[in-house]
């Protein structure tokens, strides 16, 4: 294979894709016309989303084309055919808006409408409902978005559940994340970070399906985004309600793995709206079979049998606010409370002995352990937003204050005892509560030169502060009570503070759009661990994006991005954690930040109602890789205490890492009943390191899903998802492969204000057999878990005073339009 040229050949490949993208721009034929506008409320001024915008001839009445507003308000409508049309704006509780003598020129040009403002009709619409089938997956110039609404085989479940489904994400077995490979993913909800990220694996299991309205993924993020994240940032929006008067939805959940349940409550009167949610989520005990096979090379064998019990339990509430002043003024405010908590209850029989070929098996001791591991973290959130708009369209000022406040505690409690000892002979206990607070100040700026260039510009700080304690006890035998060990208690502050600036730009023409930045971030960091000192250090972090819109709906996308991951506090905590005494964690204070840089090429065809085809090229580079490293001891000391045969875990800097690979996107509409999507990845990961078999390691990685759903008459709904992701080869050793799979059916009635579904996963094996190996010059490792995952759920869902909507150029309205000269 190519692998051992790999950064000489990458380098090559990405040359060759900026030629052809020239190529392609260079000499591709452009489409027809284009219309654009954006629809505001005439008394608030805010953007009316899902507003219909309607195209018909001007002469015969005949509908064309149309679209509906996105969320700013704002429609654009591709491939109109020459000629003079009539455009109609109508949305419920609004007047209708006609625009006469929209001319498309022979050839086609660029229409852009004045803003269009809809006055408040007189009368109330009651039991009103437009339905359709909003799009699963859109492609934006900087972002995928998808749509969660008809996700039926997530009903019921939670945001991992969501995930699995976005196309360039994928999520393992164990509740882990990435973009095209890459684990360190920046999380945002609402465009925010939240504290409850710290653990994402218990955050993304708590967030109910119901509570998400869409996830947007962002793989080469822009110079307005945050810098963290090597493997870019997956936002989270939750569902609002910006209709007038009252309106919310009810969900209920129950299985045999997870019960969950959420409101959503909005309010809104004039100029003013809030908005309330609740969530409670319980995922039910697990018994999770594990056993491991260890041999170190002086033929000393390890056998661990048994089992954890795995349980969690999540909330999220919060309030938020929306105040237009006036029609240039708006303020936003939202306050949360989270709690997240998981446990872990072990029990292991442990058999350690010498194989020796000349005298047999010698040293022979059998016992087992028993341990018992509990997390939970309470946080309060707080958000404060100031919009300023001018009369220039899209000139705007956004200021944003956040923070947040989060009390994780850590605690675990370790016993070991001889066969047949009726007391144990070892043990270990610790309590480590803490404080975790974060406090957020940005200003962003968008000043339009002119219509075809916009300039972006803004500052940012974070403070970040982290104070955490480790109350370590060690087992008197004599009494059987637990000891302070003052030799691994310790108290520990953390502090980050990071302060950007960024600048942008936007510009082109109708077919070609570029969009260059720049941003810069230094970074202070200090911890008062002895002999341990953080370097702060400067990051200029380069992106752009260039995008060519072709005829028949498609175009390429050429993008890269500067990215770095700075090693969050969990990673540099020099904590060991001995709840398993033959394999230890720990942190390591003197981690440094991973640097990365992202180039991709992307190609998207759209074929109307029946579907679209996205192809994605990708080169990931890491420099300072971080990864887990794991190491053998015949002897470790821990304060005083002193473990024998021990396998040591952290993280590390391995050095650099290639990842090389292609995605499909494809998605199927059959004469609107049958809609298929399908995704897959393929990479290559090429690793330099000291740590790798002469000093290089090269691994595959497959990952495919496949989705389907059905409409049957009486408003039912079937559907079916299946999820693949391959082994992997790694530094020292194999990751292990996974396929799971989930069918469900959703009924909906009361005017389909209210809905019922049935969720059924894995249903034919209670367990998922995962196999994990370690491989070193010091130590073979050979781990088996068969993780229950077999599960059963159903779902109630209850929408009052809610208007469902439908996007998209199927809509019913479009089809039955009203008279175009009203």
């Amino acid at each position: 294979m190519f692998a051992g040229n790999c950064p000489a050949l990458m380098k090559k490949a990405t040359l060759f894709i900026i030629i052809m993208f020239m190529c392609l721009t260079g000499y591709c034929q452009t489409g027809n016309g284009r219309i654009r506008g954006k629809v505001v409320d005439e008394t608030t001024h805010q953007p009316v989303e899902f507003a219909a915008v309607v195209v018909s001839d001007q002469q015969t009445k005949k509908v064309v084309t149309g679209a509906t507003t996105e969320t700013s308000g704002a429609f654009t409508i591709k491939d109109v055919p020459e000629g003079h049309y009539i455009i109609t704006i109508e949305f419920i509780g609004y007047k209708r808006d006609t625009i006469n003598n929209v001319v498309i020129t022979q050839g086609g040009n660029d229409v852009k409408l004045s803003t269009i403002s809809l006055r408040s009709s007189q009368h109330t619409l009651k039991d009103v409902t437009i339905t359709a089938a909003l799009p699963v997956v859109e492609n934006k110039i900087d972002k995928i978005v998808y749509n969660v609404a008809n996700d039926v085989t997530s009903q019921g479940g939670v945001a991992l559940d969501v995930l699995k489904k976005v196309p360039q994400v994928g999520v393992d077995i164990d509740g882990n994340v990435d973009i095209q490979g890459n684990g360190n993913v920046r999380f945002l909800i609402n465009g925010k970070p939240s504290s409850i990220f710290n653990s994402p694996v218990d955050a993304l299991s708590a967030i109910p399906a119901s509570q998400i309205k869409s996830i947007e993924v962002i793989s080469s993020p822009g110079a307005k985004y945050d810098a963290e994240g090597t493997g870019g940032i997956i936002n989270i929006i939750l569902k609002e309600n910006k209709m007038q008067g009252v309106n919310g939805n009810i969900t209920l959940s129950a299985g045999t793995r997870l019960e969950n349940t959420s409101v959503n409550l909005g309010v809104k009167h004039g100029n003013f709206d809030v908005n309330a949610y609740f969530s409670g989520n319980a995922q039910l005990i697990s018994r999770t079979p594990n056993s491991q096979n260890r041999t170190s090379s002086d033929s000393l064998h390890l056998n661990q049998n048994g089992y954890t019990d795995l349980q969690r339990q999540g909330l999220q509430s919060g309030i938020g606010f929306d105040w237009n002043v006036t029609k240039h003024d708006n303020f936003t405010a939202n306050v949360g409370y989270n709690y997240l908590a998981n446990r872990n209850t072990n029990f292991y029989s442990q058999d350690q002995y010498t194989q020796n070929p000349n005298q047999g098996t010698t040293n022979d001791v059998s016992g087992f352990r028993n341990s018992d591991s509990r997390f939970q973290n309470n946080s309060v959130e707080l958000s404060l937003a100031y919009k300023k708009t001018f009369k220039k369209e899209g000139q705007e000022l956004n200021i944003l204050y956040s923070s947040s406040l989060g009390n994780p505690v850590s605690d675990y409690t370790l016993y070991q005892t001889y066969s047949g000892a009726p007391k144990p002979y070892s043990g270990s206990e610790s309590h480590s509560p803490g404080t975790d607070r974060e406090t957020d100040i940005a200003a962003d700026y968008t000043q339009p030169v002119n219509k075809n260039l916009v300039l972006e510009t803004g500052v940012k700080t974070t403070f970040q502060n982290i104070h955490s304690i480790a109350d370590v006890g060690v087992l008197d035998t004599g009494s059987q009570r637990f000891i302070p060990d003052n030799t691994q208690s310790y108290q520990l502050t953390y502090d980050r503070k990071i302060y950007a600036g960024y600048v942008s730009a936007s510009f082109g023409t109708k077919q070609i759009k570029i969009k260059p930045g720049l941003r810069f971030e230094h970074t202070d960091n200090s911890i008062d661990l002895l002999n341990t000192t953080i370097p702060s250090y400067d990051s200029w972090v380069p992106s752009i994006i260039i995008m060519h819109e072709f005829k028949d709906d498609q175009y390429i996308r050429l993008s890269y991005s500067h990215r770095i991951e700075r090693p969050n506090y969990q990673l540099l905590n020099p904590f060991v954690n001995r709840s398993d005494p033959y394999n230890i964690t720990t942190g390591n204070p003197l981690l440094k930040p991973e640097i990365g840089d992202n180039i991709e090429l992307g190609y998207n065809k759209g074929f109307g109602k029946t579907g679209n085809i996205t192809v994605t090229l990708f080169e990931r580079m890491d420099g300072q890789d971080q990864k887990p490293v794991t190491i053998f001891y015949p002897t470790y000391a821990v304060g005083d205490s002193v473990y024998e045969n021990v396998s040591v875990s952290n993280v590390q800097n391995i050095g650099k890492e290639y990842n090389t690979g292609i995605t499909l996107y494809a998605s199927l509409n059959i004469k609107e009943k049958l809609n298929l999507h399908f995704f897959t990845l393929a990479a290559q990961r090429f690793v330099e390191s000291s740590l790798a078999a002469n000093g290089v390691a090269i691994g595959y990685r497959f990952r495919f899903n496949l989705n389907g759903s059905y409409q049957l008459p009486h408003n039912l709904v079937t559907e079916a998802f299946a999820n693949y992701n391959s082994a992997s080869e790694n530094l020292q050793g194999r990751t292990p492969q996974s396929l799971t799979y989930t069918i469900a059916a959703r009924k909906q009635f009361w005017n389909k204000n209210a809905s019922i579904g049935f969720t059924a996963t894995n249903i034919f094996s209670k367990y998922i057999s995962q196999v994990t190996t370690i491989n070193t010059s010091s130590y073979v490792s050979y781990n088996i878990r068969e993780l229950p995952y077999r599960s059963v759920g159903i779902s109630f869902t209850y929408k009052f005073g809610k208007l469902e909507f439908k996007k998209g150029k199927d809509d019913s309205y479009l089809n039955n339009p009203p008279d175009a000269g009203n």
